[in-house]
């Protein structure tokens, strides 16, 4: 059976941000980072959902090197 890749919004840009307890590059908690692989597709979505929102609440961006 083939499986098909996980996705992930991973830009390469890992560092917590100590204020918002959120990686400064895609919006994920630390436990979310370091139990991706193993979450549900469902959960998955739901934190990918969630991301846009967290990330403008914290005040975080996407460096425009990693946003395209």
């Amino acid at each position: 059976m083939i499986e098909s890749p996980i996705i992930s919004p991973c830009v390469n840009i890992c560092m917590i941000d100590p204020r918002a307890g959120l990686c400064a590059g895609c919006g994920r908690t630390l436990d979310e980072v370091a139990g991706w692989s193993t979450m549900s597709a469902a959960g998955r979505a739901r934190v990918m959902q969630q991301l846009p929102e967290r990330m403008a609440a914290a005040g975080l961006t996407v460096p425009a090197k990693a946003a395209g």
